[in-house]
């Protein structure tokens, strides 16, 4: 794993329980917020993946 994988995933986790807090007091803002960092968090998580794969496709 690499360090964009680590974060990517740590940010959707992070993510998740913002948006659920969100939810548990009503407030819509947080809810999107949430799902923007799950988003972010996905996102860096599969740059993450392409570069591992670049790495061992190189490394043959």
């Amino acid at each position: 794993m690499n360090k964009d994988q680590i974060n990517g995933k740590l940010q959707d986790i992070g993510g998740k329980v913002q948006e659920e807090a969100g939810k548990l007091v009503g407030n819509t803002d947080q809810q999107v917020k949430g799902l923007q960092n799950q988003v972010k968090g996905k996102t860096q998580e599969k740059l993450g993946d392409v570069e591992e794969n670049l790495k061992d496709a190189l490394d043959r």
